[in-house]
């Protein structure tokens, strides 16, 4: 029993330098402790509120239990039978009555701010509409009153309530923006399920897929950028606008002819896969490969070197996804990594 009491001495400071250490992991912009819109404010609310009623009773509980094991400890030389409180009705009554209180306290506020976040937006004029499709392992986001379908990132105006009608192409999925609200389902067989949430200010909001749904579930990202109004309006304006090919004719035909079967790019091209309109301004290629001039991480580089790793070898980089290996030279990818790296909008 000694033996085993020392090793737990010795685990127990490492066991709590390991808490610490992983209490620090993951991203603020990832946190709903971090609530950056209206939704994600009340919902935090109830959090707080059903940890501080789980903390009360924990705290009441073990100071209770603290007490009576210090106060009525058996003394030496006491060997008189304790005081039986069984069939005691005051006390019976009060362990019944606390628990429904703090029932009460916490349920009122739960279905007032549930049933409030329920409201369907759909129909507003005043909010932006937007439609939320997955797939594997990518998000597509069309604006319905605006006639714009993008990917990857949502633009949004700050202060603005924002409608999502949300569906999924294949399996299901689950959609989470964790400092703007909570996470709702996309699910298949035409089941549509409704959420809204709005943005404080201007920023980027990271969004991740909740379910687990194949083996690139942990690359399915997606950005949030919200704007101010005028600029929103002039995203809109841009992706509608006509985008010029490449420059070298053979490297235009093969764009067309390998690339624009699929995706769109300004008002060409296909809309079965992501649009690749605006790519130079993208936080990230695929949702999860960064861009950055200051690369530090595997998943990060320029927005030139993710999207030639990309189109390289897409299953690399995301395992089972939909888009093949395209046979293109080592020329033909640079020529087009170049080209996509440099369309950006003016908004």
């Amino acid at each position: 029993m000694m033996n085993r009491w020392h090793v737990v001495k010795r685990l127990l400071p490492l066991l709590a330098m390991m808490s610490l250490l992983l209490s620090a992991c993951g991203r603020e912009d990832l946190s709903t402790l971090n609530p950056q819109g209206p939704v994600a404010e009340q919902q935090f609310g109830l959090m707080k509120l059903s940890i501080s009623i789980m903390v009360l009773v924990v705290v009441v509980v073990f100071a209770i239990a603290i007490y009576v094991l210090i106060r009525f400890r058996r003394r030496p030389g006491d060997n008189k039978i304790p005081e039986q409180v069984e069939g005691n009705h005051k006390l019976e009554i009060i362990w019944t009555v606390i628990p429904l209180v703090l029932l009460v306290i916490l349920g009122v506020p739960t279905i007032q701010t549930v049933f409030g976040l329920a409201k369907d937006y759909s129909n507003d004029e005043n909010a932006i509409q937007i439609k939320v499709t997955s797939h594997q392992y990518w998000w597509e986001f069309e604006y319905p009153d605006f006639g714009v379908k993008t990917a990857q990132e949502m633009i949004i105006p700050s202060n603005t309530i924002i409608s999502i009608e949300a569906k999924t192409a294949d399996v299901i999925h689950s959609f989470w923006i964790p400092a703007l609200a909570g996470k709702i389902d996309t699910n298949p067989g035409g089941n549509v399920n409704r959420m809204y949430f709005e943005a404080n200010k201007p920023g980027v909001y990271y969004g991740k897929c909740a379910e687990l749904c194949g083996p690139s579930h942990a690359y399915m990202d997606f950005k949030v950028k919200a704007v101010d109004e005028a600029s929103f309006k002039r995203w809109v304006t841009a992706m509608k606008s006509p985008v010029d090919m490449p420059a070298d004719p053979a490297i235009a035909e093969k764009f067309i002819n390998e690339c624009l079967t699929c995706h769109a790019i300004g008002d060409k091209g296909g809309q079965l896969y992501p649009n690749l309109t605006g790519m130079g301004d993208r936080v990230a290629v695929a949702g999860f490969l960064m861009n950055t001039d200051d690369a530090k991480y595997a998943n990060e580089g320029t927005v030139y070197e993710n999207l030639k790793r990309w189109i390289t070898d897409p299953q690399e980089v995301k395992p089972g996804n939909h888009m093949p290996k395209v046979k293109l030279t080592e020329q033909e990818i640079d020529a087009i990594s170049k080209y996509l790296s440099e369309q950006k909008l003016d908004y």
